[in-house]
């Protein structure tokens, strides 16, 4: 029998590369300009609006997007979960052209924390001049617990992006699973048949509007007159 011989194939679609790298840009900043606080808060705010609209979208495209970026091809159940983990643990790891399933529940997990920061950041204040949009419709003392949880579950993140970096090295150095380059270029190797339907930008792009224009909408139910 012939074996199969490895070729490139399209793993990550347009809108899955833009989400990861603009979500990384958005956190770092979100993380520097909440460090320098003062004037810069408000800019902070803004980034957490934007943060919470890829969310959003990343979490839509998982119901409607390509066969790779939807959470019923890389979240499965504990049973295929510890299958799996228990063939990296052997030294035989199975091989999955998209997210296999413990990268999976990483990427379940960091959507989940990024959204408890950015709801959590939409009640805060920095017990200076900054007020959230919705920080007014809780007391103070509430308001500032809330912020305390939303610093709190920022060390929760970034301890998850550490774990989640370490994976994505491993792969890349041991394995030599082309990780990074994929995620730039949307091409990874596979086996031929193995690309999963890559779905048109176009709906992408309208989900993406929608999630901005609830965002929106949210921060003018807010009554915040420096939003309007």
């Amino acid at each position: 029998m012939t074996p199969s011989v490895p070729t490139r194939v399209k793993v990550w679609d347009v809108p899955v590369r833009l989400f990861h790298w603009l979500l990384l840009v958005l956190v770092s900043f979100s993380w520097l300009s909440g460090e320098e606080g003062g004037g810069w808060m408000e800019y902070h705010a803004w980034s957490g609006y934007a943060i919470l609209s890829l969310v959003l979208f990343r979490i839509a495209w998982g119901v409607w997007g390509s066969d790779t970026a939807r959470f019923a091809q890389f979240v499965r159940g504990p049973r295929i979960t510890y299958a799996y983990f228990r063939s990296v643990v052997q030294g035989r790891p199975e091989a999955h052209l998209g997210h296999n399933p413990l990268g999976g529940w990483m990427i379940a997990s960091l959507l989940a924390v990024l959204l408890v920061q950015a709801v959590t950041g939409l009640f805060g204040n920095d017990d200076d001049d900054f007020e959230a949009p919705f920080a007014h419709w809780l007391d103070h003392g509430t308001s500032s617990l809330v912020t305390t949880l939303h610093a709190y579950n920022f060390d929760l993140l970034l301890a998850l992006v550490v774990l989640h970096v370490a994976a994505v090295l491993t792969h890349q150095w041991l394995r030599r699973d082309d990780m990074i380059r994929a995620m730039f270029t949307g091409f990874k190797a596979g086996l031929p048949g193995a690309a999963g339907r890559i779905v048109s930008n176009w709906r992408a792009l309208a989900l993406f509007g929608l999630t901005v224009a609830l965002v929106a909408a949210l921060l003018w139910s807010s009554g915040d007159a420096s939003l309007a």
